[in-house]
């Protein structure tokens, strides 16, 4: 099963990418994945996003995407809901892009009091492209998240404790798919 974690921060080498590859991590373990995640990292290719074509590098991150079995799609929290970089990107996939694949989405806030965007926002839309998305989406506060990308005991507990929650959903959907 392949893990692609797909990140919406206009920032490079953003606190949500270090969450978002932390919780690809767990759910990989869990699993009994082998490797680490592919990373598919928006900033760069925000200036590209919106020229026709599309140009060969946000094609090649289409492609990356709508190959993935296991897909973690993480965000900062933005005027309560994910940013407009992300949802420029998955606009630019084909409807149904992501049928078959498990979906994870992950937001990361200032604050507790948008806790629910994960689900209210970021959930239908992965849901409306076609991908599994199991209960309860990712909400991570940003002071869990060390700014220079290592490791830190709160992220972990947070990350461990939805993965022990998910995590299940995922292998019951992976096993009757390859059972068939």
């Amino acid at each position: 099963m392949s893990i692609t974690v797909l990140v919406g921060n206009p920032r490079p080498q953003s606190r949500t990418a270090t969450a978002a590859l932390t919780a690809a991590r767990h759910v990989a373990g869990a699993l009994g994945l082998p490797g680490d995640p592919e990373l598919v990292e928006l900033a760069p290719l925000a200036p590209s996003l919106l020229l026709p074509g599309p140009p060969a590098e946000v094609a090649a991150a289409l492609e990356q995407v709508s190959r993935a079995e296991l897909l973690v799609v993480a965000s900062p929290t933005y005027k309560a809901t994910y940013t407009g970089l992300l949802k420029v990107f998955l606009d630019l996939l084909p409807s149904g892009a992501l049928a078959g694949a498990t979906a994870l989405p992950l937001l990361v806030m200032g604050s507790a009091a948008h806790t629910l965007a994960v689900e209210v926002h970021l959930r239908p839309l992965l849901v409306e492209l076609g991908a599994h998305v199991p209960s309860p989406g990712l909400a991570v506060l940003h002071d869990t998240v060390p700014r220079d990308g290592s490791a830190s005991p709160e992220l972990d507990s947070v990350v461990a404790s939805w993965t022990a929650q998910v995590a299940p959903h995922i292998r019951a959907r992976h096993h009757s798919r390859t059972a068939v």
